[in-house]
């Protein structure tokens, strides 16, 4: 059965296909390539995708109703695809934002000076949840704080990229990036090679290098763990894959110790191992019992005293959410502009912040044309979008803002946009949005694409796998002048 034909809109800017339905400049293989390729055949590769996804055991894990499910990573097999010439653009802007950011975190927990000239609020790092006082004066190994980063980047109907959100805690996706390509390799060989696509199957030695760089023990060759919460943690799959492509010691809290010296140890058959790097992938409050939460038994007991000693270097160190926060979001801008004296290259959504009394008038004026985001969820949860919403859940949601306005922050919907996706007998537009990795060390580092992830749901504008979202393979490709545009399938 031939492919349907490709619907298009001028609301919506389509990453493959122009809204006259031609296949976007330099991309018209691939339209060609889908276009020869029947329904049939098409479901046979995506089968094969599935196949090596089993067998591979790429799982994520869905908290639902209390329980812990496993589900098999969802894959589409239509690529989205970026040029070289746009992307090195998003590679300048998304190094300055992680510089900006860093500098902002040190400042925080120093000498404050961005608040003394009135850059940002005082009052907002006061109500920030996320600020950690055990972190005042610590200054780490090239002022950096985050050393990994996941941007969240979403193109608009005009076809501007703007930076949705910044993920310093403990980001994640990376590894299912790499699978998406291993996969693609299999299944589209006679496409990947057409294009000049930018491998991307080096981040794990970058990651490496870039925690080698803040050990505290410089020319020697460092002992990396990766501290994981357990096999119950959503992303324990990618604390796995992460450790084995590293070569480094996949651990839970209960294999390392801190002792009498203050530094920390792994606890092997041969006796002590001392640790001097830890890919921290727990929270703050269950880093350490001694200094945060007391019940944890995730974490390591007099850790924080072994980081503050920098007998330890941690990535990302404690304390970054404090720049992982939807509302400090909205003054990265400022922070570039204060700290680098450069003007941002990836432009912020336009938002709303609550706590401002005209701002919230606004906002609660027109909620139900915009997308209100409480300050510190991730993965979605507690995002209100207005025109999916009822009356009753509009009403609720202007009662949180009123009580509780400091943690909440609107911006305008956008509709998000479009990639080709196997749905059924058709190829339909889902929206996407893309993860692209930051590593900051001794120098910076942005991966060859990043982590498409698809609304697999026909009109939602959802695109986290917690929620039904799915994922795509991302291709960097050189530009291409030459070729004309092809119509659609």
């Amino acid at each position: 059965m031939p492919i349907e034909p490709y619907p298009t809109s001028k609301l919506i800017y389509d990453e493959l296909y122009t809204h006259s339905g031609r296949a976007r400049p330099g991309l018209g293989h691939i339209s060609s390539y889908l276009k020869k390729n029947t329904v049939d055949q098409l479901h046979r590769k995506s089968e094969l995708a599935e196949l090596a996804i089993r067998t591979l055991g790429i799982t994520f894990t869905v908290y639902d109703e209390g329980q812990n499910i496993d589900r098999e990573w969802p894959f589409d097999i239509v690529p989205r695809t970026i040029f070289q010439s746009e992307w090195q653009r998003i590679e300048i802007g998304l190094k300055q934002r992680l510089k900006a950011l860093n500098h902002f975190i040190n400042d925080i927990y120093n000498e404050q000076e961005i608040i003394a000239d009135n850059v940002f609020p005082e009052a907002l790092l006061k109500s920030c949840k996320d600020f950690r006082p055990e972190c005042v004066g610590m200054r780490p190994k090239y002022g950096v704080w985050a050393h990994i980063c996941g941007t969240d980047l979403i193109r608009d109907a005009d076809g501007t990229l703007y930076v949705l959100e910044d993920n310093l805690r403990v980001p994640s996706g990376v590894s299912y990036m790499l699978e998406n390509r291993n996969i693609s390799k299999r299944i589209l060989p006679e496409l990947l090679n057409r294009y000049e696509v930018r491998p991307m199957d080096d981040y794990p030695s970058q990651l490496f290098d870039i925690l080698s760089s803040i050990s505290p023990k410089p020319g020697k060759f460092p002992e990396i763990v990766v501290l994981t919460p357990g096999i119950y943690n959503s992303a324990y799959f990618e604390h796995a894959f992460l450790a084995q492509r590293m070569g480094a010691e996949l651990v839970e809290g209960p294999d390392l110790m801190v002792a009498s010296d203050d530094c920390v140890y792994m606890k092997t058959v041969e006796g002590p191992s001392k640790v001097d790097v830890i890919y921290r992938r727990i929270d703050d409050l269950f880093l350490d019992p001694e200094a945060f939460r007391s019940d944890s038994t995730l974490g390591v007991k007099g850790l924080m005293r072994a980081w503050r000693k920098g007998n330890v270097a941690i990535a990302n160190a404690p304390g970054v959410g404090v720049a992982d926060d939807k509302v400090v979001y909205t003054y990265v801008p400022e922070m570039i502009r204060y700290y680098l004296n450069e003007e941002p290259i990836l432009p912020n959504v336009p938002s709303y912040l609550c706590s401002d009394a005209d701002q919230q008038r606004f906002v609660l004026d027109h909620i139900e044309d915009l997308v209100v985001k409480p300050a510190n969820e991730s993965g979605g949860y507690g995002m209100y979008i207005g025109p999916r919403e009822t009356k009753r859940r509009t009403a609720q949601f202007k009662k949180l803002i009123k009580a509780n306005p400091r943690n909440y922050m609107a911006q305008p919907i956008i509709n998000l946009s479009t990639v080709p996706t196997l749905c059924g007998q058709a190829l339909e537009p889902r929206h996407v949005d893309l993860r692209p990795f930051i590593l900051q060390g001794d120098r910076s580092f942005v991966t060859a694409g990043g982590l498409t992830r698809v609304a697999l749901v026909k009109g939602s504008l959802v695109v986290n796998s917690s929620q039904g979202g799915g994922s795509k393979d991302t291709w960097i490709l050189e530009d291409t002048k030459n070729e004309r545009p092809r119509h659609a399938i």
